[in-house]
């Protein structure tokens, strides 16, 4: 069997195709993801509307992007442990916890950054 050719542009184009498969499935299969990137896309003009900083602005659409990524990797780790097995394991558990808690602390950076680059201008 001849070996794959999986390198050069090829393979970036083979890439972008299982990243866009894999954002299809989170918005398919994840609510939280789903409800993020909604969030993301309504949050994302006022960034770029607002009269801050070219260094604040960048800080606020990249909390943005965090809150997806750190999303789209919980997604993945949530399902390579129910892909493992079904029974109750505390690793299981504690995999699925941590992965929720960088979700949360995502959503908290995003938060703080929005409060302390806005906070100025409403107060």
């Amino acid at each position: 069997m001849k070996p794959a050719n999986n390198h050069g542009i090829k393979r970036i184009f083979r890439a972008t195709g299982f990243s866009i498969k894999g954002l299809k499935a989170a918005w398919v299969h994840e609510a939280a993801f789903r409800q993020e990137l909604m969030l993301a896309i309504i949050m994302l003009p006022v960034a770029l509307w607002v009269d801050i900083s070219t260094i604040e602005r960048l800080l606020l659409i990249f909390t943005l992007f965090i809150v997806l990524i750190v999303e789209l990797l919980n997604s993945a780790i949530e399902a390579v442990v129910d892909r493992v097995g079904s029974e109750i394991h505390p690793l299981s558990g504690q995999a699925k916890d941590i992965a929720s808690a960088a979700v949360f602390m995502s959503l908290a950076l995003c938060g703080l950054t929005w409060l302390v680059v806005l906070a100025p201008l409403v107060f």
